[in-house]
């Protein structure tokens, strides 16, 4: 048997850049000497040629469903060590009558996970996304404080996997200012401050809210190890633009190791060959690492 690991590449939606990107990634010499990639989904010229490129489709969907499905099959099987994902297109999912909005739920579905998290990791920044892809008038009511130290603790206990023994995670605030003391919301006051003192009083070492305007900044100068987003666009932004093309999605909380691309499926300019596969290639070598380390659970 070969002494690197096994790394599944699904390649996300086929009428995207995933099979691109894909095919790149496998290629990359960096990559096959981390790990043995192993390419999930329609990759080839002939099998891609009954996907209209650039269009969303239901056939897409399943497709890139077939191959999730597939890879996490193997994964926990153990015929593969690690899952790395290129981009799926959430309108395909919803053409092809799919019930899942993302890979995060997809992925909890089929290891029966229960509860799992969001990770957007790089050098610079890491950021764990309490709510995900839920509109944003529906946060709010989503932060529930079960939610919150759910999320919170499952940082927690995988953060050590990626170096940080101890992790220092931070809060960040929900409404602007972190409300300013009740003059700009109350979730502060109500939800997010209990919540951080009932998780330090269980040896969490988790501090906030605060302005999330300033909390990444402070991160990245070195002051916490993670910070804990309220909802999607407010933990990703920062993180694409102090890392675009190399921070890596990382889904906290399975029992096989996944990793995925800091951005979309580029319907755009799919079929060009120009899509570049620097993400995902973060996204397989993390994986690699990730899996050398991880125990089965």
């Amino acid at each position: 048997m070969s002494a690197r690991p096994r790394i599944g590449i699904t390649v996300g939606d086929p009428a995207g850049i995933g099979p691109e990107i894909a095919s790149k990634a496998a290629d990359d010499e960096h990559v096959r000497a981390a790990c043995e990639p192993i390419l999930y989904g329609p990759h080839t010229d002939l099998e891609l040629a009954r996907f209209e490129r650039g269009r969303v489709s239901a056939a897409a969907g399943k497709a890139a469903c077939a191959a999730i499905v597939a890879a996490v099959d193997d994964a926990r099987a153990g015929r593969i060590d690690a899952i790395a994902t290129a981009p799926i297109n959430k309108e395909a999912f919803a053409a092809a009558g799919l019930p899942w909005p993302g890979h995060t739920e997809l992925l909890a579905h089929l290891t029966q996970a229960p509860r799992v998290a969001m990770m957007f990791h790089a050098d610079e920044l890491r950021v764990v996304l309490a709510t995900v892809h839920i509109p944003i008038a529906a946060v709010p009511s989503a932060l529930t404080p079960q939610r919150l130290e759910d999320t919170i603790e499952l940082a927690a206990a995988e953060l050590p996997q990626f170096g940080f023994a101890a992790p220092r995670l931070a809060l960040a605030g929900l409404n602007p200012h972190a409300g300013e003391h009740g003059l700009m919301g109350s979730e502060e006051g109500t939800v997010l401050g209990p919540v951080v003192a009932r998780c330090r009083q269980r040896g969490i070492d988790v501090s906030g809210p605060f302005p999330a305007d300033t909390i990444f900044l402070r991160a990245m100068r070195g002051e916490f190890d993670a910070v804990v987003a309220c909802y999607h666009d407010q933990g990703l932004i920062p993180v694409k633009l102090a890392a675009f093309g190399r921070a890596v999605n990382v889904t906290l909380g399975l029992p096989i190791v996944r990793t995925s691309v800091d951005h979309g499926t580029a319907f755009d300019i799919a079929g060009t060959g120009t899509a570049d596969p620097s993400s995902l290639i973060e996204a397989v070598q993390l994986a690699a690492r990730l899996s050398a380390a991880a125990p089965r659970r």
